[in-house]
C-alpha cells in the first residue's frame, strides 16, 4: 500500500518535453487550440452509484461501528493510516467538514490501516483534533472496496447509501466541497437527474 507523494520521474520529463515543443511552436505561429476538457462532475449520476459495501469495525472503546448507523446521511469514508503524508494534509479538511455540515446530515467516518493499531493512532488522534469517529480498518475492509492500493483513499458516499464519488491519493479541497454539498441538496435540487421545468412524473 503507497502513499501517493510525488509524480514518476518520467511524467515530470515527458511534461518538460511538452511545454518545450508548445514554446517552439508557438514561436513558429503552428500551435493549434487543443479541445477544453469537459469539466468534471462533483459526483456520479445516480444511475452509476453503487451501494457501499457493510463493514464492522471497531472503534478507540471497542464499540462495534457498522455503515448502516449511517444510513440516511452523507458520509465521507477515508481510507487512511498516521505515516501517510498526504492524509496528514486532507484530515483538517475533514475535521472542518465534520464542523461544517453535521448539522445538515453529514459524518465523516476514518478508517485507520495502521499495522500498529490503537498505539500509533490515539496520539495521532489527539494531535490533529479530530473531531470525527475513527475506526480500525484492514485488508479486507480494503478489498471490500475493490482493494485500497493507496492512501489516502476516500469514498463520499450518499444518503441512499450509494458510492457518489471516489478519491485516490491527495484530491483537492473543493473537490470533496462540492461533492458534500450537491449529496446535502434536497432531492432534485442541482441534481443532473432533477426534472426539467414542465416534466410530467414518471417521464
Amino acid at each position: 500500500m503507497n502513499s501517493v507523494n510525488n509524480p514518476p520521474t518520467k511524467l515530470v520529463r515527458t511534461a518538460g518535453r511538452m511545454a518545450l515543443a508548445l514554446i517552439v511552436s508557438v514561436g513558429l505561429g503552428t500551435v493549434a487550440c487543443a479541445p477544453q476538457e469537459p469539466p468534471r462532475k462533483a459526483v456520479k449520476d445516480d444511475k452509476d452509484r453503487k451501494p457501499a459495501p457493510e463493514f464492522e469495525l471497531k472503534d478507540a472503546s471497542g464499540k462495534v461501528v457498522k455503515l448502516a448507523d449511517y444510513k440516511g446521511k452523507v458520509v465521507l469514508l477515508d481510507f487512511w493510516a498516521t505515516w501517510c503524508g498526504p492524509c496528514a494534509i486532507e484530515i483538517p479538511w475533514f475535521v472542518e467538514f465534520q464542523r461544517k455540515y453535521k448539522d445538515q446530515g453529514f459524518e465523516v467516518l476514518g478508517i485507520s490501516m495502521d499495522d500498529d493499531g490503537w498505539k500509533a493512532v490515539t496520539p495521532f488522534v489527539t494531535a490533529k483534533k479530530i473531531n470525527y469517529r475513527v475506526v480500525q480498518g484492514n485488508d479486507a475492509t480494503g478489498d471490500l472496496y475493490g482493494g485500497v492500493e493507496a492512501l489516502p483513499t476516500t469514498f463520499v458516499i450518499d444518503r441512499e447509501g450509494r458510492i457518489a464519488s471516489v478519491h485516490i491519493g491527495l484530491s483537492s479541497r473543493k473537490d470533496f466541497e462540492d461533492a458534500i454539498e450537491q449529496l446535502l441538496q434536497p432531492a432534485g435540487v442541482g441534481s443532473p437527474n432533477a426534472a426539467g421545468p414542465g416534466a410530467k412524473p414518471g417521464l
